[in-house]
């Protein structure tokens, strides 16, 4: 208990230092932002100026360079051993960003821009973003909301979250669980080794649709008037199914498939030890769906 107050306590006594400061910035221009511990969060306003707020150590300096059209912004120590920073940052929302840390959490909100944001030990937490989204983290949540373009997303430690998005998207996880709800794409790979994949979301004519979970569940909700040519594969797990097809069709290896109207897009779900779930929109219940909110909140 001593050891968890006196670190407390030094972390309040490191913070002591205030950076504010404000320039203007041209179209075209990007914003780095490089933070080996503490947050970065970024907010989006309709103005070609960039507002830093920092709050640090004395021996702390935090440094702004212009670099042709890239602005950079790190901070350094006197004594050379980095330390905690937080920055809050306000930037037009036109500007591309890309962000990253060691110890340190992320964050960016109103952006409509493209957004590159990597951590090792933190979070995630994006809403927003137009264009290439990539996002990722080691040991933290990856959380994206409202965003347009092509997302890239991944976790190792921890689960993908996103919702309410429009573009091709990519997502990675070993070690959690994996959620799109109010997906609209015509292309969507999503896999995790130890987690649950669920997709809420279109079926798009000529679209490309796969899932794939070593350890956890699939759970998908198709629209009424999808058309599609699905392949299942349950090595070690079970079938739960709205649509009228059995294990009885399964091929060698577990896998069979079953063909929605004219089987325009192409839907591939694989399991080796979980429950593929497939339910028709119509009949999904909120409960079964295990929905949740950006940054991992469950929903009420």
């Amino acid at each position: 208990m001593m050891t968890i107050l006196t670190a407390m306590l030094l972390t309040v006594l490191a913070v002591t230092a205030q950076t504010d400061t404000t320039f203007k910035v041209r179209p075209g221009s990007r914003l780095n932002v490089n933070n080996f511990g503490g947050e970065i969060a970024v907010r989006a306003w309709g103005r070609n100026t960039v507002r830093i707020e920092a709050a640090h150590a004395e021996r702390m300096r935090v440094r702004v360079e212009a670099l042709g059209s890239d602005i950079e912004v790190r901070a350094s120590s006197r004594r050379g051993i980095p330390g905690r920073v937080d920055y809050r940052i306000t930037a037009p929302e036109w500007m591309p960003l890309s962000l990253s840390g060691i110890y340190a959490d992320v964050s960016v909100e109103g952006a409509k821009s493209e957004v590159s944001a990597e951590t090792v030990k933190g979070d995630v937490r994006v809403l927003g973003g137009d264009g290439f989204i990539r996002l990722s983290s080691i040991q933290g949540a990856v959380c994206v909301g409202g965003a347009r373009g092509r997302l890239e997303l991944s976790s190792v430690d921890q689960g993908v979250s996103v919702s309410d998005a429009e573009g091709d998207i990519s997502v990675d996880a070993v070690n959690g669980d994996v959620t799109l709800e109010g997906i609209r794409s015509g292309m969507v790979e999503a896999a995790t080794v130890n987690g649950d994949v669920t997709y809420v979301g279109e079926i798009r004519a000529g679209g490309r649709y796969r899932l794939a979970s070593h350890s956890g569940n699939l759970f998908i909700v198709i629209p009424r008037r999808a058309s599609a040519r699905v392949s299942v594969a349950t090595f070690s797990g079970d079938l739960e199914s709205d649509f009228p097809v059995s294990l009885t069709q399964a091929k060698k290896g577990g896998r069979f498939d079953f063909t929605l109207g004219s089987g325009s897009a192409r839907i591939d779900l694989e399991t080796f030890l979980g429950t593929i779930n497939l339910q028709r929109a119509a009949g999904a219940r909120a409960s079964d769906a295990r929905k949740a909110t950006p940054c991992g909140k469950e929903k009420e």
